[in-house]
């Protein structure tokens, strides 16, 4: 048998708790909120092209961007998502045609595509990529790279349903 001991301390350290509890407004145990959707990033649609085909590959590659698609709330992998990916590289700027394609997501939400190296423009060495499909809200991203020397980048997207 176990025996529970009530002294002045436990009491008081008790009575504490439902103080600070009845202070800040808990009255019901805590519950995740979910996943946030991903914010557009400012200058994420800068030379966006509608539309742009989806691909195997942009130009000659060498570089990997890649990331993942998940549903807001729950998290849930978004198979079959298109996401749009441009970039100024080695083989062209931002602005040309040829610097742009889309590709689907896998099973498990994942994308990757092979495209040239990105080169600094506007002195940063940065990505674009969108979701644009209209079952979801449309998020543009512009992820930045740590240097301009590194082979891939990564971006993730979280979307909100319409």
């Amino acid at each position: 048998m176990t025996m529970v001991l009530i002294n002045r301390r436990s009491l008081l350290a008790a009575a504490g708790g439902l103080v600070v509890t009845a202070a800040s407004g808990l009255r019901v145990p805590a519950r995740a909120k979910g996943l946030a959707p991903t914010p557009s990033m400012r200058g994420g649609a800068n030379n966006y092209r509608p539309g742009a085909p989806v691909v195997e590959r942009i130009g000659g590659g060498g570089f990997w961007m890649s990331g993942t698609v998940r549903r807001a709330g729950d998290g849930a992998p978004l198979p079959g998502q298109r996401i749009q990916i441009w970039a100024h590289t080695t083989e062209g700027s931002e602005r040309d045609a040829r610097s742009h394609g889309a590709t689907l997501t896998d099973a498990n939400g994942a994308f990757r595509l092979e495209m040239p190296q990105i080169v600094p423009a506007f002195g940063q060495p940065h990505g674009h990529l969108a979701y644009d499909s209209g079952q979801f809200e449309t998020v543009f991203l512009r992820p930045v790279m740590p240097s301009a020397g590194d082979r891939a980048l990564e971006a993730h997207f979280v979307l909100q349903p319409v």
